[in-house]
């Protein structure tokens, strides 16, 4: 057995799909020089794949004398997938093809505290409302990848003590979305699929990397070995309930003192600068949104709010360098709206507290996927899913019942 053969576990269909999803046109004489499988057996397992649509042919290869061999690749458009990032009060939903892009989206003022049948009920409508906009049947979505802005049992769809969702504890999402729509069901926090999206867009080759988000909460998403970790209960990388040494006695919603979301989240820092008087451009800072524009005006008070933020995020951000040893932060979310400030502080702790050899290769950079972060990766993990081998096994077994 070959060295990719052991990766993929042997060679069947499904196997061989994996060496197309890349969408790199390949023949079936590269095929089985790649795998070391017959020509016969390389030609039934491409009917396969191309009988259920997951591949197609493709321009012929360059001749090198007599008949051009044809070539096969992914066929993008065969299936669709849902993608939805549900955050506090906003939500944004795409559709998109095998190849992540988009071909359908939306985005709407929800509230998640509103409970899952009303979030979960606004986005089937939307999925069934989009696929109809670019004539796409029900049949043809394949999954549905859903962020949501808690803690998630990845394994079982179910949000496990979400802060601020109320009523969504332990509730089965896929089984209530499986109720409307038949198709396989992923669920994940919001910040694990940012960082999948994140990766996709901007990292695609750093095996080694942490998203930050800094918004209404904060939390991170970890990518280790090029594989998202999520720990034994899905809340890896939750560092807003790290305590901070500045803050011993400020509470914070978890019901502890001095977790770093209690001083650097967006409503934490409002509620700072309003305590204090701060105004801008005439008018209390009393909301997240104020912190951001004062600081893009160039508001000093602000300023150095968000600066400080940005210390203290760095101040649990160095013992995961120390931990993690990634070579990219990225950080996104509202607050990072506030530009250079927010990243600059997390920077002057970063650099100046982890030792030299930690840091020498070390990116700090801001999200560049932006708000679509979170859709695009949704939309990765519900592609992954769909397209793995198991998946892809059990849809050339029903096909070979069929066919019987």
């Amino acid at each position: 057995m070959t060295d990719i053969q052991r990766r993929f576990g042997g060679f069947s269909a499904a196997a061989l799909f994996q060496l197309l999803r890349d969408g790199q046109p390949k023949t079936k004489a590269e095929l089985v020089e790649i795998t070391g499988l017959s020509r016969s057996t390389i030609q039934f397992r491409v009917e396969s794949l191309l009988e259920l649509g997951l591949i197609a042919p493709v321009s012929d290869a360059v001749s090198t004398g007599g008949r051009p061999s044809a070539q096969v690749a992914l066929n993008p458009s065969a299936r669709v997938v849902a993608a939805v990032d549900f955050g506090a009060t906003q939500a944004s939903l795409a559709v998109t093809d095998l190849a992540g892009n988009i071909l359908s989206r939306t985005t709407a003022e929800t509230k998640i505290a509103d409970g899952p049948e009303i979030c979960l009920g606004w986005m089937v409508k939307r999925i069934r409302s989009e696929l109809a906009s670019i004539r796409r049947r029900e049949a043809e979505l394949i999954a549905i990848g859903i962020g949501l802005p808690g803690p998630v049992e990845h394994a079982t769809g179910r949000p496990s003590n979400p802060p601020i969702m109320p009523g969504w504890d332990d509730f089965d999402v896929p089984g209530f979305v499986n109720h409307h729509l038949k198709a396989t069901v992923l669920v994940d926090n919001d910040v694990n699929i940012m960082a999948l999206g994140e990766k996709k867009v901007a990292w695609p080759n750093v095996a080694n990397m942490i998203f930050l988000k800094a918004s209404t909460g904060i939390g991170s998403g970890i990518i280790s070995n090029d594989v998202l970790q999520r720990g034994a209960e899905g809340i890896a990388g939750d560092i807003g309930h790290v305590q901070i040494a500045r803050g011993q006695n400020i509470p914070c919603r978890c019901g502890n003192n001095g977790c770093l979301e209690a001083l650097a989240a967006g409503p934490a820092l409002a509620q700072q600068l309003a305590s204090s008087g701060a105004t801008f451009d005439g008018s209390p800072i009393e909301v997240m949104s104020d912190v951001v524009a004062a600081t893009k005006a160039g508001d000093l008070v602000a300023i150095q709010a968000v600066r400080q933020a940005g210390r203290d995020i760095g101040e649990v951000l160095t013992t995961c360098v120390s931990v993690l040893n990634p070579s990219v932060i990225v950080i996104g979310g509202s607050l990072a709206l506030a530009g250079e400030h927010l990243i600059a502080g997390v920077r002057e702790i970063v650099y100046s507290r982890s030792m030299p050899l930690a840091t020498e290769h070390l990116t700090i950079s801001q999200s560049r996927a932006g708000f679509d972060a979170g859709i695009i990766g949704a939309s990765v993990m519900a592609i992954d899913f769909a397209l793995s081998i198991e998946s892809v096994d059990a849809m050339v077994l029903e096909l070979e019942r069929a066919n019987e």
